[in-house]
């Protein structure tokens, strides 16, 4: 059994935390939010992720988490310390890191045993080496540490399978003894292992991250070629996604990419290679394709409905910016919904759990408990996010409550020979 600390209890820390202790290793999650930790001591949870809140009561009760908001209490006994908080973009598109340095000094100040420092966050390059600085200058008394990155690839709705699961594990640092006892660490997950030096590593996260951004927005670009030359750009991916050069995975046209992790990691990579005299030209692009995915949507929505969207009513089905999350981080749902009423045009919305999270970013939103109250009496409907629940409603019931049959399919998640067959004015994308 391990000592860990973990620090942040957001989407990483607090799937780190549970799934490290439930592999039997003893773990003491920190936060500075006071109300965070309280609701997590009472086993409310402060995000929606499948199956963590089973993970994280199963571990309180077998004693092996606890949580707290004193580092000393964290750091007591502690072997290893994740930093795992948030690393925003700034105004300028480069990663906000006040909260990494804020960790690092508190756990600089707190520690009294030698300790491996793990960066779980996504921080830019030389982040590692700066955060040794900050641990070294800001001791009372020399401790000795390393500093480790071991970048996070988990997916929001299927975070602890990743986990659990991982294509393989990733652990850059200096100190070649440390890396191999974070490896040591990670060995029951029986993924691959890559050891390299720490900005390599920092550098493995961020162009995961930019590269599969890359594939969707190179898809969204395509779908709008199918459509003109007639072509269906699910088959395409389909056929294309059998070249294992290729792979299957991220190649959904859609309403494009958001959530906390694609549009600061690829902002952030721009900058990165701004600042060091380069033009990320590739970058730009993947950035510039996925944000007008989201008026585009708009302004075909205007033109199902006559033209004009003004005094028109529109519902939107989703607003999580995928599945199985309540995370409304760069949500296409956001500025699809500031453009409909810019327009004019009323929006109600639905969405199974995110709705608690968007009221206070979509004042002027009106929010349903069903879809089918959302849906009577709406001049359209949009498909924003594709849970489950949507490509299961009743069509025939949607359609006599819509005051004109119009729906303008976001993620591609009905038939549109079926839909065309039931009589709906229906749009998808590349189709």
């Amino acid at each position: 059994m391990k000592q860990i600390c973990v620090v942040g209890v957001g989407y990483v820390g607090l799937v780190t935390a549970a799934c490290f202790a439930d592999l039997g290793n003893r773990v003491t999650a920190l936060d500075v939010n006071e109300q965070r930790v309280e609701n997590l001591k009472k086993g409310i949870m402060p995000i929606y992720e499948p199956g963590l809140d089973e993970l994280v009561k199963r571990n309180v009760n077998g004693g092996r988490i606890t949580f707290t908001t004193s580092y000393q209490e964290a750091l007591k006994d502690a072997e290893y310390a994740f930093i795992a908080v948030g690393t925003p973009s700034d105004a300028d598109g480069a990663a906000d890191l006040q909260y990494v340095a804020a960790a690092a000094k508190s756990i600089a100040e707190n520690m009294t045993a030698p300790l491996i420092i793990i960066n779980k966050s996504t921080v830019p390059i030389g982040t590692g080496d700066w955060v040794a600085d900050i641990v070294k200058g800001a001791q009372p008394k020399p401790v000795q540490f390393s500093v480790v990155s071991c970048p996070e690839f988990l997916r929001e709705g299927s975070a602890i399978g990743d986990f659990t699961n991982p294509h393989r594990t990733v652990i850059g640092s200096m100190d070649k003894d440390a890396a191999n006892k974070v490896a040591h660490l990670h060995l029951p997950l029986r993924a691959p292992i890559v050891i390299t030096d720490l900005r390599t590593a920092e550098m493995i996260k961020y162009a995961s991250n930019a590269f599969l951004a890359t594939k969707i927005s190179f898809m969204n670009e395509l779908a709008d070629l199918c459509e003109l030359v007639g072509a269906d750009v699910k088959e395409v991916a389909a056929g294309m996604g059998y070249d294992a050069r290729i792979g299957r995975h991220f190649l959904d046209a859609g309403l494009g990419w958001g959530g906390s992790c694609f549009p600061k990691d690829v902002e952030a990579l721009a900058f990165m290679a701004k600042e060091k005299g380069l033009n990320p030209r590739i970058l730009n692009d993947v950035m510039e394709v996925n944000y007008d995915r989201r008026k585009a949507a708009v302004e075909h929505v205007a033109k199902m409905v006559g033209g004009d969207l003004k005094g028109k009513t529109i519902g939107l089905l989703g607003l999580a910016f995928k599945p199985n999350t309540d995370d409304m981080r760069d949500a296409p749902s956001i500025d699809i919904s500031a453009e409909l009423i810019k327009a004019g045009a009323k929006v109600r919305a639905y969405d199974p759990v995110a709705m608690e999270v968007a009221r206070p970013i979509l004042p002027a939103v009106d929010f349903f408990d069903e879809p089918y109250k959302m849906a009577k009496d709406c001049d359209a409907l949009m498909v924003i996010t594709e849970w489950n629940e949507f490509k299961q409603l009743d069509l025939e019931k949607v359609k006599g409550l819509l005051k004109s049959p119009v729906i303008y399919d976001g993620r591609n998640i009905y038939d549109p020979k079926l839909m065309k067959e039931m009589g709906f004015t229906y749009r998808a994308i590349g189709r």
